[in-house]
């Protein structure tokens, strides 16, 4: 907060959004300029490395934007990402349950695809029950589909998630939008130790 109240303090904004429709609990998601500035205060956060972007951004040109730029702080290990346990590996499935229901990052290598009842399963671990996963309800499959994304072709594959973590038969994110995933190239340098 203090990162925040320094840009802020005593100054102008102005707020904008592609869509004033507030969300369910009456709240309009907007982007915070200072005075008449094309730099979002979200983009100024993230590039400080005070900030974690969010899944919920639907335009994908203001969300690849912000991901590039919290992208740049994790490459330049500013603000949070100094510490190597900002982002938290999958293998070490202890140390993102004492995270539960805050908003993490987590790097891992998908070990399985399984689909059980109307949820797939992303699993990290071989021990399901203690072990890391992601979950993507069936509701969810279609945004994947569109997005040209095979859940199966994740297997094997090291992968970025994001979002809150839930503590059911061992950690979990449960995945409602394709931005909280994203693969992690080969030559892509991630945030987990080995």
């Amino acid at each position: 907060m203090a990162a925040l109240t320094s840009l802020l303090a005593g100054r102008d904004v102005n707020l904008r959004s592609a869509d004033d429709t507030p969300d369910r609990y009456g709240r309009t998601a907007a982007l915070v300029f200072i005075g008449e500035s094309d730099t979002s205060v979200q983009a100024m956060l993230l590039a400080r490395g005070e900030a974690i972007v969010s899944a919920e951004i639907t335009d994908k040109d203001c969300a690849a934007a912000l991901m590039a730029a919290e992208a740049e702080a994790r490459r330049q290990k500013k603000g949070n990402w100094t510490d190597p346990s900002a982002i938290k590996n999958a293998e070490s499935p202890d140390d993102i349950l004492a995270g539960i229901g805050r908003y993490m990052v987590v790097e891992g290598k998908v070990l399985s695809v399984r689909q059980a009842g109307a949820t797939t399963y992303l699993n990290f671990g071989r021990n399901w029950t203690r072990g890391f996963a992601v979950t993507i309800s069936r509701r969810t499959l279609p945004a994947f589909e569109n997005a040209g994304i095979s859940l199966k072709s994740l297997e094997s594959k090291r992968i970025r998630v994001r979002g809150w973590i839930e503590g059911k038969a061992g950690p979990r994110i449960e995945v409602l939008r394709v931005g909280q995933i994203e693969l992690l190239g080969a030559n892509e340098p991630t945030g987990v130790r080995p």
